[in-house]
């Protein structure tokens, strides 16, 4: 293939490195040198992670959760452009400023479904394996180059957005992938037979309802404990889905993993763990109240998980 799912890796670790190096030259920012080795290290893993003895990378996300816990993590002031300039733009642009957010759905769809059998040659132009992240890689850098053309601005600008929006969210951008990591550790570690052993032993399983049940509200649970439910999924697939759902009551797989993400997207509802939905818009819109996004959700929230439970009950 011709695009690979790498180069976006690389694109974005350079991104990174850029914000890392505009980080270091900031004294503003009373926490420089500790906020540009944060970025410095999260760009090295999308840089050259692959090449890297995997304790390295783990001593590297070590390092940078403890710089977030003791404040090492600040944002600074970014160089853009004036406010009566942006303004000014905005007011010229108007609703055309939604164009190149609209161009980033657009352009993933089209390389999703219309360019996946597309080839030069003998080559495919996409990633078969990871279509719609490259086709989603692809969509970004084609929607910089429109706001660029639109607002007549320069890739450097944007970078310079890149980083105002990531001093904006700070150390809360790491949060998710973190936190998937730690799905895939606890299923190395065999957290998901522990819960069945656990929900097995005290909680009577023959109960096709009750089954359910425990295996949708466990989703949600462990999503609001690790804020991913990617990472809650291994856990509860493993010890009650699996074992229990499909082969004890013969249910479909499909539906089972369905309906299960279904239930742990009810519990990012309710979490700050989840940061990027629930923290970030917070602090991007200025609200006193941290938990305002939360508390505005949870009405939602809990009828979901309801209504998940009894559609599992039905379809499995």
């Amino acid at each position: 293939m011709i695009i690979r799912v790498e180069y976006f890796y690389y694109l974005l670790g350079i991104m990174l490195s850029l914000v890392a190096l505009m980080s270091f030259a900031d004294r503003s920012n009373p926490r420089r040198w500790t906020t540009g080795v944060f970025w410095t290290l999260y760009a090295m893993v999308y840089l050259v992670g692959e090449r890297l003895p995997p304790a390295t990378v783990g001593l590297s996300m070590i390092v940078m959760a403890l710089l977030a816990s003791f404040g090492g993590v600040r944002s600074g002031k970014p160089d853009v452009l004036p406010e009566g300039a942006r303004s000014a733009s905005a007011a010229r642009l108007g609703h055309r400023l939604f164009v190149p957010a609209l161009v980033i759905p657009a352009v993933t769809m089209a390389g999703s479904t219309l360019l996946k059998e597309v080839r030069i040659g003998e080559l495919l132009v996409l990633d078969p394996k990871h279509l719609t992240l490259v086709s989603l890689g692809c969509a970004a850098v084609i929607a910089v180059g429109v706001a660029c053309w639109m607002t007549r601005s320069t890739p450097l600008q944007a970078g310079r957005e890149s980083r105002r929006l990531i001093d904006a969210m700070s150390w809360m951008i790491v949060l998710p992938h973190m936190l998937a990591v730690l799905g895939l550790l606890f299923s190395e570690a065999g957290v998901g037979k522990a819960v069945a052993q656990v929900t097995t032993t005290y909680i009577g399983l023959d109960s096709k309802l009750v089954a359910v049940a425990v295996y949708c509200v466990g989703m949600a649970l462990f999503t609001i404990v690790m804020g991913n439910g990617f990472a809650a999924f291994p856990v509860m697939a493993g010890g009650v889905g699996v074992p229990v759902l499909v082969a004890k009551f013969g249910g479909n797989p499909a539906v089972m993993a369905a309906i299960g993400m279904f239930s742990a997207y009810c519990g990012t509802l309710m979490t700050p763990m989840a940061a990027n939905f629930n923290i970030i818009p917070t602090a991007l819109l200025d609200l006193t109240d941290r938990n305002a996004v939360i508390k505005a959700q949870v009405p939602t929230a809990l009828p979901l998980l309801g209504a998940n439970i009894i559609l599992l009950y039905f379809l499995l």
